[in-house]
């Protein structure tokens, strides 16, 4: 796993509203160590796309999404909105970008403002941001609490503590909603909610996104959860992806074995992955130390010596939209740990 390399990016397309290329975040600890949360990360979103990332927790999904939208900034790299390097911008100039690309937190209740009532926390931005002054606004946030199925007259004197988690997650998504974003970033937003409020949570962010013509980029540890919701899937592991590329395509023929490991803990009967042969193996390696080479191969069965002095890059499986960074992927659906290894040998040995 631990993949690098920009090959999955797509550079020609016209379509790309974010790209994010080599992004990296690290944050000191003492005096001369560092956490490497996100290591060379690099992924795009088309307009109108839903782009899921998914990885066990501590992989860096969550500083991931706060990196994009520069809080705090990367340490390095490039996210580009719109053709535009947001980590380039600064005062004036950044904040003019934030009503474009908003944020749903993991905790609805403790990120909305507990001393204010619902519809102010709702209204507050385009009270900040219409220039205006005019009616339209008090128009806009009465529209967005009622497409979010919450009372109007309720939410002009409730606050979020007289509302349940489901609901104060739907008074984040108004929240997010009503300033019209290109880009939402849904930081896992049904993890902390019952499976039915999730089911219906879940709905509604693609009731809206049909609405509205949203982009999302869609972050959860829950696999099912981001089938549901993903045109595109992205895997993390220990601050890096490896593996990406259409939904369907990833959750059908997943070729990297920590995909693969994911895909059959998935408590559902019907699943084809769970009589895998893959065994998950040792601890998960600390981020301020991590593992030369692949990142993944101190628990992959398949690690070999090349695995610890060469970190993969991004391959394309064929011609479809499925990108992987591993020395030894699964290819053509085989389950069995012997099966025949992509590339094949003499081309490894060739390149050596």
């Amino acid at each position: 796993m631990a993949g690098s390399g920009t090959a999955h990016l797509r550079k020609d397309d016209p379509n790309i509203l974010l790209s994010v290329q080599n992004l990296v975040v690290e944050f000191p600890v003492g005096l001369r160590k560092k956490v490497h949360a996100v290591t060379n990360l690099s992924f795009d979103i088309a307009e109108g796309e839903t782009l899921g990332i998914v990885g066990e927790s501590g992989c860096g999904k969550s500083t991931t999404a706060r990196a994009v939208i520069q809080l705090p900034k990367p340490t390095s790299g490039v996210v580009e909105f719109e053709q535009k390097d947001l980590t380039n911008l600064k005062g004036e100039s950044l904040r003019n970008i934030r009503p474009d690309i908003q944020m749903i937190f993991q905790d609805p209740i403790s990120s909305l403002n507990p001393r204010r009532s619902v519809f102010n926390i709702v209204s507050e931005g385009v009270n900040i941001w219409n220039e205006t002054n005019d009616d339209s606004s008090e128009d806009r946030v009465i529209e967005i609490i009622k497409d979010v199925g919450l009372d109007v007259q309720e939410a002009l004197v409730k606050r979020p503590h007289e509302y349940s988690g489901g609901q104060c997650q739907r008074i984040s998504i108004a929240r997010a909603l009503v300033l019209d974003p290109k880009i939402i970033i849904c930081d896992e937003p049904v993890s902390a909610l019952d499976v039915s409020v999730q089911a219906r949570i879940l709905n509604m962010l693609e009731d809206m996104k049909e609405r509205y013509g949203l982009t999302l980029l869609f972050i959860s540890h829950d696999l099912s959860v981001v089938k549901n919701v993903s045109d595109r899937v992205a895997v993390m592991y220990l601050g890096k992806l490896c593996e990406i590329g259409d939904g369907d395509l990833l959750y059908e023929e997943p070729a990297h074995p920590y995909t693969r490991l994911l895909l059959a803990a998935i408590p559902d009967p019907n699943n084809k992955h769970s009589g895998n042969q893959d065994i998950l193996e040792g601890e998960l390696p600390s981020p301020i130390n991590p593992p030369s080479g692949c990142r993944f191969r101190t628990r992959c069965p398949r690690a070999t010596e090349k695995c610890t002095v060469e970190e993969p890059e991004f391959q394309q499986i064929g011609n479809s939209d499925h990108w992987v960074a591993c020395h030894f992927p699964h290819i053509d659906g085989d389950n069995k740990q012997d099966e025949i290894i992509w590339p094949p040998q003499e081309a490894i040995e060739g390149s050596e």
